[in-house]
């Protein structure tokens, strides 16, 4: 199974996903960024989908449950959070 790297960029973690995501690697995520989270006191998550061909339900649920978490964890009521997700042509 391949582990998804968090990277620390100031005081925002960065995960870019350049594996397949298959049930186990979304698991390892979402326990990996948990405890980045806390060990690292972040103030933002950023989750780079685009190489991903494929989301499906349970990765989206997964994806869903780190957005609530870091929300909730953060302080952030979930009427003030904003989500863009561009896909650039090519």
């Amino acid at each position: 199974m391949e582990r998804v790297p968090v990277l620390k960029i100031g005081d925002i973690l960065l995960v870019s996903i350049q594996v397949d995501m298959e049930d186990q690697t979304a698991l390892q995520l979402q326990e990996d960024l948990a405890d980045r989270i806390v060990a690292t006191g972040c103030h933002g998550v950023i989750i780079d989908i685009t190489a991903l061909d494929i989301v499906d339900s349970f990765v989206g649920r997964m994806l869903s449950t780190i957005a609530a978490t870091v929300l909730r964890d953060a302080g952030v009521r979930r009427d003030d959070a904003c989500v863009l997700v561009a896909r650039v042509p090519g």
